[in-house]
């Protein structure tokens, strides 16, 4: 495993960086924070001077995580444009861009089992990432009748774990090769079936 090695006295961030090479490789519970020292350049015990254990530093990899998802997504969704529907579905193709460019964050987000409520940066990180699509639904359910408009958030939630699920089962690992169809080509029928139950995209 290539060794990272840290430059200009940022410490901490090597160790995040080192965390995650080995989070993509081994998992967030296959690796000792010995090994993340080794791999930044430094002995076991510098780790100690920026995080409590293996959990507080996986936590600060998930918190760099969905600060770069949420700027991903803000970038796809690009406030609308060129229109409610196209936005809505760049940013849900924006979240299978993530999970694959960002792996080591990605599992360290959402496979490593710490609570998004460890800490307030961590949740409010999660928050801001949650409110690209809750933005995008809000604009787009203002083309559905109100009688048939279901609550934005319900909406959203749709959306994230459709996309979720595709990126687990499709996207990434074993599994994903498995697929007969690529995963670009799940979420964007996945979605259109979803958005044309709801009377956003006319019928075939």
């Amino acid at each position: 495993m290539q060794k990272l090695g840290y430059h200009h006295g940022n410490l901490r961030q090597a160790l995040v960086d080192a965390a995650l090479v080995l989070i993509e490789a081994k998992g967030p519970t296959g690796f000792t924070l010995s090994e993340a020292a080794k791999n930044a350049g430094v002995t076991p015990a510098a780790v100690y001077r920026h995080f409590d254990g293996r959990e507080d530093l996986i936590a600060e990899a998930a918190l760099q995580g969905f600060g770069i998802f949420a700027e991903r997504m803000e970038k796809a969704y690009d406030g609308g444009k060129p229109n409610a529907l196209r936005a809505f579905e760049a940013a849900g193709q924006a979240y299978l861009d993530f999970a694959r460019a960002h792996r080591g964050h990605y599992i360290a987000m959402f496979e490593s089992g710490l609570p998004l409520q460890r800490s307030p940066e961590l949740n409010q990180a999660a928050m801001d990432a949650q409110k690209v699509l809750h933005t995008a639904a809000v604009e787009l359910s203002k083309n559905i009748p109100t009688e048939k408009r279901p609550p934005p958030q319900m909406f959203a939630a749709h959306i994230w774990a459709l996309s979720h699920g595709v990126v687990e089962l499709f996207a990434r690992g074993t599994p994903g090769e498995r697929s007969p169809f690529p995963a670009e080509q799940l979420l964007e029928s996945g979605m259109g079936i979803y958005l044309r139950g709801l009377g956003l995209i006319a019928p075939d």
